[in-house]
């Protein structure tokens, strides 16, 4: 096992006394070690001996300079040291710069250390070969650990400060302060003592540094801020060590111990007389050493004409709460008290001497005023329809001035349905009202100070019309009332009512004005009547209208009576009375020489429709029966777009070779009949031209080899042989003709655009259309 030890520097009491033990302890383990060695490198016998390292701490005071030559501060020593063969070696902390060791293991500091930056040091010593450099001895830890010394002050944190409320017990703690040394803290290097350098009258502090208060006479109004100094020292209860001090801030925190007053008995105001209620009229300032947020003042004002509220820096501030008048009050005086119940009990500023009551003084300050009506608000009411008299009210308006001008009166809105009498204040109507078109109406009326800019103002009119009994009541739920074809005699098939446009109308009466077989008329006597069915059998494939007069009475005065139709129709219904169809009935109300009128219209329109199809029937007949020759009937071959989109779709031709291709016999083949010969002649009656195109229809339609019916040869074929006379141009002469054509139109559309080329408006000459 290794041997503890301590050991001290050389400077250290009893430092050579314990360097001579130890010397005595190596040499005789030196001896021992050689007397036990085997005589022989052969030896079976081995005997192993106890080793171990003889230290275990070192100590070295701090900031300690080194020396020269340098000053050993310890030695390392192992029993399988040999001085000839081994050698100390030191790793870790400082090793070999700091702290270094010789071959005989003694241990030198070659700086001076800091035990505020590292206070213990960690190293290892080993013991080796010098030759093989081979580590005999396993490493054995130590520590080098620096001794404190006073090297450092107190320190005290940057701006310290505390607050305490005033008035607070003798023996309130106040704050804390709290200084730091960088030496060792378990010696009195690091501990540390206060002390007050002034403030001792009103403050304490302990040995923890705890500030407290000595006298409970702390007053922020005389002193709000104390600095006090505040020293701090080690090494307590010596009268050496190091010292710090600072000034640490103590503010007096405030309480409401001061009672709110007047700085004068007696305030004066001037207040215009046309100031409105509500307005400011001064500041009754009060003195209050507490700070604003303990200012606590109650006003009391002995004056019902004015009010006082607190500013923001809690003074008094006065209004006014009624309109003044200084014809009527020139002056006001009255006093106003002020209390402060949340002050302390017992308050600094106290006795009979201080002003807790003021008195007020207004001085009221005449003014030109408008003028002012004898009422804020007028109202008026008026009957509607015819009026006798006008009249309807009047407003009054005066100076309140000593000067007392006349007042003019106007209405500005010109849509306004009275006027005023600009001195008297007459107010008359200017129209007749209907209240059923309007109640009621609000309008100003002005007043003016008759002099040049004069004074204004306004007054609020508010004129109610009254009702009369003026309209006539009229019929309600009338589309209601049916009759269905199953109805049996009895039936009630409708309730109707009444309405009127009057503002109370009294109870409705209901009769007939007309008897009828069909229906009766039952009053119900509350505004309402049912409508019954006489006699059964109704049916909506008879067209007859059903109408009932019904005459009702309003009960009023004067009373106002009307005649209503109600027009009933007659439905098929359901069982429940729900209807599928109606046959209703409206009145035309068209008149007598309405209807003549359009009689004679129609009857006009007729024979002229009439006189043109005996005009156009006898201009066909005599076409046909004039007996002419085809020769003179010359037209041309018009040819028609079967799309038929009217005379853009027509086309003309040159008949001269259709002509030339009739007679000339170089025309026609060699053999076999003649092209035109070929054409198969309709057995036609006169005049049937329908029939013919009908017969030539149905060739084209079955003979695929024949030409088209549209084609040259029927031309070429209609011309002397046609019963109805040629329309063909072919043999045409090329003088006018003076037949009309206008007929051709009754032929079919295919002879419409004939008609319109040949027409009486058309050219009888020949045309290249």
């Amino acid at each position: 096992m290794m041997k503890q030890s301590s050991w001290r520097p050389m400077t250290e009491p009893g430092f050579w006394a314990g360097f001579l033990v130890i010397l005595c302890t190596l040499s005789t383990a030196v001896d021992v070690h050689q007397a036990l060695k085997p005589t022989s490198m052969n030896s079976k016998v081995i005997q192993r001996h106890k080793r171990e390292w003889k230290w275990d701490k070192l100590y070295l005071y701090e900031e300690t300079f080194p020396k020269t030559p340098l000053e050993k501060i310890g030695k390392l020593d192992n029993t399988l040291y040999n001085e000839m063969s081994t050698r100390y070696i030191l790793s870790g902390e400082g090793a070999n710069d700091i702290f270094t060791v010789n071959d005989m293991g003694d241990i030198f500091v070659s700086t001076a250390l800091d035990r505020e930056e590292k206070s213990v040091y960690r190293l290892s010593a080993s013991l080796i070969n010098i030759q093989t450099r081979m580590q005999i001895d396993k490493d054995d830890p130590f520590e080098i650990v620096l001794l404190d010394i006073n090297d450092n002050r107190p320190v005290f944190p940057p701006a310290l400060s505390g607050s305490i409320s005033e008035s607070s017990r003798e023996g309130t703690t106040v704050m804390t302060v709290e200084a730091t040394d960088a030496d060792d803290p378990t010696t009195k290097n690091g501990m540390i003592e206060y002390k007050l350098l002034n403030g001792t009258d009103l403050f304490h502090i302990n040995s923890k540094g705890v500030i407290s208060t000595v006298k409970s006479t702390l007053d922020r109004e005389k002193q709000s801020q104390h600095l006090i100094a505040i020293q701090a020292k080690d090494l307590p209860g010596s009268d050496t060590g190091n010292i710090a001090t600072t000034i640490v801030t103590i503010n007096i925190t405030d309480i409401n111990d001061n009672i709110a007053t007047f700085k004068t008995g007696k305030y004066r105001f001037n207040v215009k007389e046309d100031s409105k209620p509500g307005s400011e009229i001064g500041t009754l300032t009060v003195e209050d050493r507490d700070e604003i947020q303990n200012k606590d003042p109650t006003f009391t004002i002995h004056h019902d004409g004015f009010a006082i509220k607190l500013s923001n820096v809690k003074d008094g501030i006065l209004s006014l709460t009624v309109p003044l008048d200084f014809e009527t009050e020139k002056t006001y005086s009255f006093n106003v008290d002020v209390v402060e119940h949340t002050v302390s009990k017992s308050p600094d500023n106290q006795g009979p001497q201080l002003l807790k009551r003021a008195e007020v003084f207004i001085n009221v300050i005449d003014v030109d005023e408008p003028p002012v009506f004898n009422q804020t608000e007028y109202k008026f009411s008026v009957y509607e329809g015819p009026f006798k008299n006008p009249i309807i009210g009047a407003v009054s308006a005066k100076d309140p001035d000593i000067k007392g001008y006349k007042i003019r009166y106007s209405i500005e809105d010109s849509n306004c349905p009275v006027t005023v009498d600009s001195v008297l204040g007459h107010l008359s109507l200017k129209r007749q009202l209907d209240r059923e078109q309007e109640s009621s109406y609000t309008f100003q009326v002005k007043a003016q100070e008759d002099t040049p800019n004069g004074q204004i103002s306004y007054a609020m009119v508010n004129l109610k019309v009254i009702d009369i009994n003026d309209n006539a009541p009229e019929l309600t739920n009338g589309s209601y009332v049916y009759v269905c074809e199953s109805d049996k005699s009895g039936t009630v098939i409708g309730i109707i009512g009444a309405h009127d446009k009057d503002e109370n109308p009294g109870r409705f009466r209901f009769t007939l004005a007309k008897k009828s077989s069909n229906f009766s008329l039952h009053d119900n006597q509350n505004n309402t009547a049912n409508i019954v069915l006489k006699q059964e059998g109704f049916s909506t494939e008879h067209s007859v209208e059903h109408v009932l007069e019904i005459e009702i009475s309003d009960g009023g005065t004067p009373e106002q009576k009307s005649i209503n139709p109600l027009h009933i129709k007659v439905c098929t219904c359901q069982s429940d009375r729900r209807t599928d169809y109606c046959m209703a009935y409206a009145q035309t109300g068209v008149s007598v020489s309405v209807i003549l009128a359009i009689l004679l219209c129609i009857i006009t329109i007729l024979v002229i429709v009439i006189l043109i199809a005996l005009r156009r029937r006898y201009q066909k007949d005599t076409f046909v029966t004039l007996g002419k020759s085809s020769g003179e009937i010359h037209e041309q071959l018009v040819s028609y777009d079967e799309e038929g989109g009217g005379e853009m779709d027509t086309n003309g031709y040159d008949v001269s070779i259709l002509t030339s291709a009739c007679h000339d016999s170089s025309f026609r083949p060699s053999t076999g009949p003649s092209l035109y010969a070929m054409v198969k002649k309709p057995p036609a009656c006169k005049g049937d031209m329908a029939m013919m195109i009908e017969v030539k229809k149905d060739e084209a339609d079955h003979d695929r080899d024949g030409i088209p019916y549209d084609t040259l040869h029927i031309y070429g074929y209609e011309g002397s042989e046609s019963l109805a006379g040629s329309i063909s141009s072919l043999d045409s002469s090329s003088s006018g003709s003076n037949l009309e054509y206008d007929f051709l139109s009754d032929w079919g559309p295919r002879f419409r655009t004939l008609a319109q080329l040949y027409g009486v408006d058309g050219s009888d000459t020949d045309s290249s259309y």
